[in-house]
This record gives C-alpha cells, sequence and structure tokens, in this order.
C-alpha cells in the first residue's frame, strides 16, 4: 500500500531530536512520497539538505507562507521565492494563500502576494498549495481573478464547508485532507463522501494537526495512515482503495 504525503514540514524544528527515525517510521508505513511546503528562505537550507538525503522521496515546494508576509521583508523574500523558482526542480509553489487568524492589517500585500506567486505557477505550469485560514471569501476572490485553464492544485489542510468544497473543486483544486477529518469536532467528515474520491489528496501537515488518537500531541508523516484509515471509514470502502486513488491523485498533481 502506497501512501503519499502532500503536505509535511520535515524540517521542522520540532523534529530536530529524530527527524531520521520519524521519516523511516513513515517510509515503512508505506509513505513512498513527502511533498515540504516553504514558509519563507530561512529554512530553505534545512529543506534543501533533506531533500539531498532522500532524493527519491522528498520533494519540495517554493514559495512565501503568508503568515510571513511582512511589510518589512515581503518584496525581498518574494525575489527569493521568484529566483528560486527560475532554478527548477520545484514540485509546486506553495504553502501561499491568505491568513487572517494572526494578523489582518496585512491583508492587502497578503493578496498581492498570493496572487502574484499564483501567476509564477501558471507561466511554469506548477500545482499552487494554498494555505487558508479564517480568509475563505479572501482567497476565493484572488483565486476567481486568476482563473484559467492551467491554475490547478491542492486546497491544503481543507476545514471548510460543503458549499466551499465544491467552489474550490470547481477552481481545479484537490482538496488536502489530513488529521481534521479524525477529529469529532471536525465537521468535514460529515459531507466528505459526497465529494468524489478522484478530489481528495492525503496530507499531515506535520508536526500539527495530529489525528486521532494523538490529538494535541506532535504530528509526523507516518500519521498519514490513521488519516487514510478515517477516510475509508467515511468513504466505507478499504483502505487500499483510499490509498490507490489518493495516491493516484497526487502522482497526476505533482506529475510524478
Amino acid at each position: 500500500m502506497i501512501l503519499i504525503d502532500t503536505h509535511t514540514h520535515l524540517y521542522s524544528e520540532e523534529f530536530n531530536a529524530d527527524r531520521t527515525e520519524m521519516i523511516n517510521r513513515a517510509l515503512a508505513k508505506g509513505v513512498a512520497h513527502f511533498f515540504v511546503p516553504a514558509i519563507d528562505s530561512s529554512y530553505f537550507d534545512s529543506m534543501e539538505h533533506i531533500r539531498q538525503q532522500y532524493p527519491e522521496n522528498v520533494h519540495l515546494m517554493m514559495g512565501l507562507h503568508p503568515c510571513y508576509v511582512k511589510p518589512e521583508t515581503y518584496e525581498k523574500e518574494l525575489m527569493f521565492v521568484e529566483q528560486e523558482l527560475d532554478k527548477g526542480g520545484y514540485a509546486a509553489v506553495g504553502e501561499i494563500g491568505i491568513d487572517l487568524y494572526w494578523d489582518k492589517s496585512t491583508l492587502k500585500i497578503q493578496q498581492q502576494a498570493f496572487a502574484m506567486q499564483i501567476q509564477w505557477a501558471k507561466q511554469r505550469d506548477l500545482p499552487i498549495n494554498i494555505h487558508c485560514r479564517e480568509a475563505f471569501d479572501e482567497v476565493f476572490e484572488v483565486l476567481e481573478q486568476e482563473r484559467s485553464g492551467n491554475l490547478y492544485g491542492i486546497f491544503h489542510c481543507f476545514t471548510g464547508t460543503k458549499e466551499q468544497a465544491q467552489r474550490a473543486l470547481d477552481l481545479n483544486m484537490k482538496l488536502g485532507i489530513g488529521g481534521v477529518a479524525t477529529f469529532k469536532n471536525g465537521k468535514i467528515d460529515q459531507f466528505l463522501n459526497e465529494i468524489p474520491l478522484e478530489e481528495i489528496v492525503l496530507e499531515t501537515d506535520a508536526p500539527y494537526l495530529a489525528p486521532v488518537p494523538f490529538r494535541g500531541k506532535r504530528n509526523e508523516s507516518s500519521y498519514v495512515a490513521l488519516v487514510a484509515g478515517r477516510l475509508a471509514e467515511i468513504y466505507n470502502v478499504p483502505v487500499s482503495e483510499i490509498a490507490r486513488q489518493t495516491t493516484n491523485n497526487a502522482l497526476n498533481i505533482f506529475k510524478l
């Protein structure tokens, strides 16, 4: 059974003590590919080091996370993103988007950075990986402005309503489903089986959002198997079918 973690922060400081063991646990669970989102340039060396250690398994994204879009640094950070994308070898532009949970004052520049990075993805025929927190309307506004035949990607950590899910699908996005699907109050489990399995990819967002029974603890990529298990219950199909379909979906998006 081959699984893919489409969103994992392998370089996080939370893994400094046992990163190799953590990655090996995931490999042993059948996780064949890890897609690693960027945050800002300060993490670049760590990301690159892990890719060099696991060239067959680890695939990097490049982008500026919306929480790191700061008035004093974002233009320089975006220059770094563009230079790296020009070098090639990246699986996606991400994670990019809008986050109004931490700071509403930067909305305007968050929208600018989001739109600019979407344009870079379209120019290079790369998928985007969207971060959206308390900002569905604002994210959809930018996506609608940039809507085109070559806009596609993953709505990472999707936690919206059925209507928002349908809107994301209409914009050629797959839904990234992780630990939230295992939460009692996660809500998405109530309608997820109405979304075709062809539109779903698995993720952990490790070290964040660990699934039940590890909720509240550190998440890791091997736990993507627990997400697959929960989806097997929600869709009432064997876990092998969840693995097969979501893996195919991810391979298609990332052109592996």
